[in-house]
């Protein structure tokens, strides 16, 4: 996951250069095939960063990295060398910082790429408007993504390495858990086109409210020029508001509300999508998203808005729209035995994507029953309590006649709430972990049944899925 192979090869004097690193052993004429900070993934040929976390320290791996094949490693300076400097030994480049010695590379190799870079970010559907908005162009450029959630200091520039095989297009999410963060990818990556999905109440934990949450997302209009481009959600005033001070040009997606790519006569059917009429300055077309909830339908549009930027047909983005398929995850549709499907939403969870999946499943008919299986959400700060009581109304409002909730912080108030909106006690459960949520689940299951797993990532309910789906095959 984290050794990336490099198309265009670098020498140890220009990543030195690129880095403001000095070499203190190796020669500057040696080629570096490819960089790794994790010794258990590296190839032979790696430049071994040695990066420190808050769990573990990359300077330990040094010894292991070189006896691997790495062809050297860049350290700080705190780090001990080797008493031999002669050519002939493995490189080491020490630089004040590794973590910012490998953003450098990974802008140096951005600058010298000549692709277009593509950058998303937003409290809710990064990556799924990411993949689609690759899918979108991959058809008429050579694309690049980045991998999974690689999107955070570090996962960041090990995609813009990537641009050394010189595609057309990069397109990478940008995350956040802190304010500045944004801002700081903004300026390693550079991006020609910025796209800002939404604004939700994920990470209020590090924020006073949600408007400053918004702030910080809106770093992503940061450093632009007249010629960048910006694509806005024009049905989040939070983002709309923020997007009029952006110094490039502004393009809009919308679900039935103006804007320069917009969705109308939307029809939600369940687990078959959801289809609309899409009106563009191109041209009108009628499109079907395979995926499930008006979620899904406001990514294709962003992914569409950037699209055109890029000149791709109409009829190109319609028939690549109805290819889509769901990301591990995220909205996977799994069928059982005796016609019981689980939707597998596990990969993380807010309060706004909570909901959102929630009334797409209201739109879908089941013969049996609907069950959720909510786990905690996380990160939600002084306004936890509140926001799980409100989660919890809401499912009882969208028709669910079981309930399992995991966790212990917040469990109650979900519950609480959910059975003060009308679902019966008896029909509500919890369970403090994923792993004793399984039973239970198993339990209740019956023909013809919908369940609907659901959770922030570290309350790990995918080991839900997994646990029902081995004793259901």
């Amino acid at each position: 996951m984290v050794s990336e192979v490099l198309g265009t090869q670098l020498t140890v004097g220009e990543v030195a250069k690129a880095m403001e690193g000095r070499l203190m052993s190796g020669s500057l004429e040696i080629p570096v095939d490819a960089v790794s900070i994790d010794t258990r993934s590296a190839s032979r040929g790696d430049l071994f960063f040695a990066i420190q976390g808050n769990r573990f320290d990359g300077h330990h791996f040094v010894d292991e990295a070189i006896g691997r094949g790495a062809c050297g490693a860049v350290v700080s300076e705190s780090f001990t060398l080797p008493p031999s400097s002669a050519s002939s030994e493995p490189v080491m480049i020490v630089v004040s910082d590794t973590v910012r010695a490998l953003q450098l590379l990974g802008r140096h190799v951005r600058r010298q790429s000549g692709s277009k870079v593509v950058a998303i970010t937003g409290s809710a559907g990064k990556t799924s408007t990411k993949e689609m908005t690759a899918d979108l162009l991959s058809g008429t450029y050579r694309v690049v993504r980045n991998e999974g959630n690689l999107n955070n200091h570090i996962g960041l520039p090990l995609s813009l390495i990537k641009l050394l095989s010189k595609p057309d297009v990069a397109v990478v999410e940008l995350g956040m858990s802190q304010a500045g963060e944004i801002g700081a990818l903004v300026a390693i990556a550079e991006p020609e086109v910025r796209v800002w999905t939404n604004v939700s109440e994920a990470h209020l934990s590090s924020f006073d409210s949600i408007e400053h949450i918004a702030d910080a997302k809106a770093e992503i209009l940061q450093g632009a020029g007249r010629s960048d481009k910006l694509v806005a959600n024009a049905n989040d005033t939070r983002v709309m508001t923020r997007a009029a001070k952006f110094a490039g040009q502004v393009s809009t997606f919308g679900v039935e509300v103006p804007a320069d790519v917009f969705a109308e006569d939307v029809q939600d059917y369940g687990l078959d999508g959801v289809k609309a009429s899409v009106r563009t300055a191109e041209g009108e077309f009628e499109m079907h998203v395979p995926l499930l909830g008006r979620g899904q339908l406001a990514n294709a549009l962003a992914a569409i808005t950037v699209a055109l930027q890029f000149q791709i047909s109409l009829n190109d983005i319609a028939t690549r729209i109805e290819k889509l398929r769901p990301l591990p995850h995220r909205g996977q549709a799994i069928k059982l035995k005796n016609g019981i499907t689980v939707i597998d939403d596990s990969y993380n969870s807010n309060p706004a994507a909570l909901t959102t999946l929630c009334n797409a499943v209201r739109s879908t008919n089941v013969p049996g029953r609907r069950i959720a299986v909510i786990g905690e959400m996380l990160d939600l700060g002084s306004q936890s309590s509140q926001l799980h009581k409100k989660c919890g109304q809401m499912i009882a409002a969208c028709g669910f006649q079981e309930l399992v909730v995991i966790g212990s912080d917040y469990a109650n108030d979900f519950i609480t709430a959910a059975v003060a909106a009308g679902m019966p006690p008896g029909s509500v459960q919890q369970a403090d972990t994923s792993e004793m949520a399984v039973p239970l689940v198993l339990d209740l299951m019956q023909a013809g049944d919908l369940i609907v797993v659901k959770g922030s990532r570290g309350i790990r309910t995918d080991i839900v899925v997994e646990g029902i789906t081995r004793g259901y095959a």
